[in-house]
């Protein structure tokens, strides 16, 4: 199951933008780590600032309450994205106080905290922050949703972050965004690993969090992939099943493959076309096999004198 942002601020799924407001307001005062002592604050702080970032957009809650989680960060499908795709999935820049603050802005209940100018002060050696030693935040991790016909070609995704930069004068800070490209390689798996070295919040005695990409594969509408091979499952009709055919079957490349079955389709039968799978990581020149798999589509009603026929063929 994805992340119920409705959950996150205690709503029902019912509820209107000022009803929306009005709960972060609420639990964002609640929960801030500057006044919740709780472990569990800072986490608990980060899920309501996602929630409202994306429940506050209009564009980012209806592709959410259509296609949930999966669909905001993977990408829809681009026949339902009308004049407006999205092209690009949905990631968490991971800094409440980003989204803490413009809710807020010059009414900000915690502005003992900040600087004049909306920087944070970073007070050190015994304040909020500070810990009077060098300590490593600990590292971002965040999917990267693909699809297979960019884990098949290979391609170039680039995802903007804001990120906490310190000021010259070493005590405040200012958000600032940045790109960050990653190069996918043909025949990259669901969990590859792809890691930014600290390019997380700055902070006085702090180092910066790494930030790591996994990635997820989108779901594919014809392909499911298992390691280097992908799965088909294609739809014929009994007869065909019983005395062959040809199938036509679009390759991720765009290639029409025209596949003869001259043997009889039981409902355990699979036919592997070798070479026409996913690139091989070490060797993209290689390709794992492509299995594919039937749905037998058997008749709704038969004549009687068709029953007697095939009494004869297949009883004799």
């Amino acid at each position: 199951m994805g992340i119920d942002y409705y959950a996150v601020l205690e709503l029902d799924r019912g509820a209107t933008s000022d009803d929306i407001k009005k709960a972060y307001r609420k639990l964002a005062l609640r929960y801030h780590p500057l006044k919740c002592k709780e472990p569990w604050a800072p986490k608990r702080f980060q899920q309501l600032a996602e929630a409202y970032d994306v429940l506050s957009d209009p564009m980012k809650k209806g592709i959410y309450d259509k296609f949930g989680e999966e669909g905001l960060k993977g990408g829809i499908p681009l026949e339902f994205a009308s004049d407006n795709p999205w092209s690009v999935g949905y990631v968490f820049h991971n800094n409440p106080d980003k989204v803490f603050r413009e809710f807020f802005g010059g009414d900000n209940p915690f502005a003992e905290f900040f600087a004049e100018d909306g920087s944070e002060v970073l007070l050190p050696f015994g304040g909020p922050r500070g810990r009077g030693a060098l300590q490593r935040d600990p590292p971002i991790v965040r999917d990267l949703y693909v699809s297979l016909e960019d884990l098949f070609h290979g391609c170039t995704k680039k995802i903007k972050i804001s990120r906490r930069v310190m000021n010259e004068d070493g005590q405040t800070s200012t958000i600032r965004d940045k790109i960050l490209t990653i190069d996918v390689q043909p025949g990259w798996k669901r969990g590859t690993r792809i890691t930014f070295e600290k390019e997380g919040d700055q902070g006085p005695n702090i180092i910066p969090a790494d930030i790591t990409f996994v990635v997820q594969e989108k779901l594919h509408p014809k392909f499911k992939r298992i390691d280097n091979n992908l799965l088909y499952v294609a739809t014929i009709p009994l007869g065909k099943a019983l005395t062959g055919c040809t199938l036509d079957v679009w390759t991720l490349d765009g290639r029409l493959l025209n596949i003869p079955i001259n043997d009889i389709v039981h409902p355990k039968y699979c036919k592997m076309v070798p070479g026409e799978g996913m690139p091989l990581l070490q060797d993209p020149q290689r390709k794992g096999d492509l299995y594919i798999y039937f749905d037998i589509c058997f008749p709704k009603r038969l004549s009687p004198e068709a029953k007697t026929l095939l009494k004869r063929i297949l009883l004799p």
